[in-house]
């Protein structure tokens, strides 16, 4: 697929073009300069054919000293793999030194470049445009955030598009919705990034021992063993408390929408570190999301003694996790990483396990009699009958879903109810899967005639 690079200094709306490219908000726009630091990729559909389109954080300047050098490698990175590069201006500040800079970075590429003046408000304001024409690229007069002139520039990128053979012809396009999901989080510094990138070959997302380095999520396209997985990096979710910005803020929000959209959640631990508080925050995040689940401890490369018992430790620390792999990995010397996802095989394997009805039934029965439930209000809680239903959506990481017709749903204590479950696992574990418990009362007679 081609790729469309969108470059320019900071803050003069790459995001927001990407965003209205990409017909969705990906990006996270903010009027703080040097908020994006990942490249970002997606696809635009706004044409007749589609185009794979690269945000990349702003260059030319330093905002954000810690990761300037970064920043401009990124950029630099999907300069040299684009078919055309959209260079965005900011027509209220006019033509800048640092854009008839990077105007030159980008004559020297010898790719076809189309000069975008953002924030094209009105009709009124289009003179603004003028003083760009001296850079001899084409000139382009939009408004990112109200839509204004976007048609035209699509048409412009799909004929010089139509024209240019792709540099990228083995380049793997963006997932499409028979990809699978797998969302990298945990809180700041366990190494997401450096994970992302051990997985794909290529510095996908800046790494830097700064926590809170990932802002955006960043998505991309990963295949092991024939099958196509979508990896998204997310920024680290910390204490509500502790946000420091809004741009903090907003990155906290889109990191719990990505576990929200996931198919699979790997929950990445440090090793060196002994499990927190916010480590099972984000955990139960993902368990109230009824998110499949690996958990992958990394820099085990730092571990030299007592290995086995710290995994123990971890599990233990995690215990309402215990149907989760807790798998060692290091993302600097890529170790684990195969084993991470043979295991995220198994667990998609284990997702389509089905319990016969008739086994079900006698193992609770027999768990029943064994080990009867507490008398509660004088009544003691009692299953007619059990079985394993069609999951609500039929995804390749669907947990298991299983009723009980109960005489009162409200007589199951927590602890009996964990008590089934752990006897259900023990004939069928379900490993990296939460089981979806669903009660159902006896109806009155009234009822069932409805």
């Amino acid at each position: 697929m081609k790729r469309v690079a969108i470059v320019g200094r900071p803050n003069v709306g790459k995001s927001a073009l990407f965003n209205r490219l990409a017909g969705r908000k990906i990006a996270i726009v903010h009027d703080q300069p040097g908020v994006t630091r990942d490249r970002l990729v997606a696809i635009s559909r706004l044409g007749k054919t589609p185009f794979e389109i690269i945000d990349t954080g702003g260059i030319g300047a330093e905002p954000d000293p810690d990761f300037a050098e970064p920043v401009r490698l990124g950029a630099i990175a999907a300069i040299e793999t684009a078919d055309i590069i959209l260079f965005v201006t900011d027509a209220k500040d006019g033509l800048l030194p640092i854009d008839k800079d990077l105007a030159k970075l980008l004559r020297k590429t010898e790719k076809p470049v189309l000069l975008v003046a953002n924030k094209i408000d009105s009709p009124q304001n289009q003179f603004l445009t003028s003083e760009f024409e001296a850079i001899g690229f084409p000139v382009f007069a939009i408004s990112a955030e109200h839509g204004h002139g976007i048609p035209r520039l699509i048409e412009e990128i799909e004929s010089l598009l139509g024209r240019i053979h792709t540099s990228n012809p083995t380049a793997p396009s963006i997932p499409n919705q028979h990809q699978i999901r797998i969302a990298i989080v945990g809180r700041p510094n366990t190494g997401k990034s450096s994970l992302l990138n051990a997985l794909v070959g290529e510095e996908r997302a800046i790494v830097s021992e700064i926590p809170g380095t990932t802002r955006d999520l960043v998505e991309t396209p990963f295949t092991f063993n024939n099958k196509h997985y979508l990896l998204c990096d997310t920024a680290g979710l910390r204490h509500r408390s502790r946000h420091k910005t809004s741009v903090e803020v907003f990155s906290a929000i889109r990191t719990e929408k990505a576990i929200e959209i996931a198919d699979l959640c790997i929950l990445l631990l440090d090793a060196s570190r002994s499990v927190s508080s916010q480590d099972k925050k984000i955990a139960q995040i993902i368990l109230k999301k009824e998110k499949a689940t690996v958990v992958a401890i990394n820099k085990w490369d730092l571990i030299q003694n007592h290995k086995n018992s710290l995994i123990e430790k971890f599990r233990r620390d995690l215990f309402f996790l215990y149907w989760a792999p807790f798998i060692p990995i290091s993302a600097q010397k890529k170790t684990g990483l195969k084993n991470l996802f043979t295991h995220i095989s198994k667990v998609e394997k284990q997702a389509k396990q089905r319990i016969g009805t008739g086994e079900l039934n006698r193992l609770l029965q027999d768990s029943l009699q064994s080990y009867p439930p507490p008398i509660r209000s004088g009544k003691r809680f009692k299953i007619y009958y059990s079985a394993q239903v069609l999951p609500k959506q039929n995804t390749p990481f669907s947990p298991p879903e299983i009723v009980f017709f109960v005489n009162n749903p409200h007589l199951l204590l927590n602890s009996y109810r964990e008590f089934l479950l752990r006897q259900i696992r023990s004939k069928w574990p379900f490993c990296g899967l939460p089981i979806l418990l669903h009660l159902r009362g006896k109806l009155s007679q009234k009822n069932l005639n409805q």
